[in-house]
């Protein structure tokens, strides 16, 4: 294989998206668990809500893991691989409506930390590809993040 990076950098771009994968694969199953089961006041707004922030991370997991590809690595993809990578604690029980977006904000400012600790590999590599998707991915965390933790305002 040859695009210009160096099978050590490849490898070591495509661990650091390993990670990055685990974190967007679990925080998708956080938020899809919280809208399962989030009840209260806000039920509407945030089952909506949670609805569209997981069905962008279940598209993000794709994109994450076929760049993984591209780089001529194989993509992690079960639980217990997911479990060893992420920075995501797991929900313990069902958390109340207030709770569960706090622990949403939390996993997503996880995943944006976990996209910028990439970048000193990718830039020195030259790879552009891998910084777009990165810069791509904290763009949308750090917003998401915004607008969950508007909703803590009192």
């Amino acid at each position: 294989m040859d695009i210009g990076i160096n099978e050590k950098d490849r490898k070591k771009i495509a661990e650091g998206l390993s990670h990055l994968l685990a974190d967007t694969y679990t925080l998708y199953l956080k938020t899809h668990y919280f809208h399962w089961n989030v009840t209260g006041p806000m039920f509407n707004t945030l089952h909506l809500m949670f609805e569209t922030q997981y069905t962008e991370l279940a598209l993000a997991v794709d994109l994450v893991a076929e760049r993984i590809r591209s780089l001529d690595v194989y993509a992690p993809g079960t639980y217990s691989q997911f479990a060893k990578l992420t920075s995501i604690k797991e929900a313990n029980g069902v958390p109340k409506a207030e709770a569960m977006i706090k622990e949403l904000v939390a996993g997503h400012e996880a995943v944006v930390r976990t996209a910028r600790s990439i970048f000193p590999v990718v830039d020195k590599a030259s790879d552009e590809a891998s910084a777009d998707l990165l810069t791509q991915r904290m763009q949308l965390h750090e917003k998401t993040a915004w607008m969950l933790r508007s909703l803590l305002e009192k």
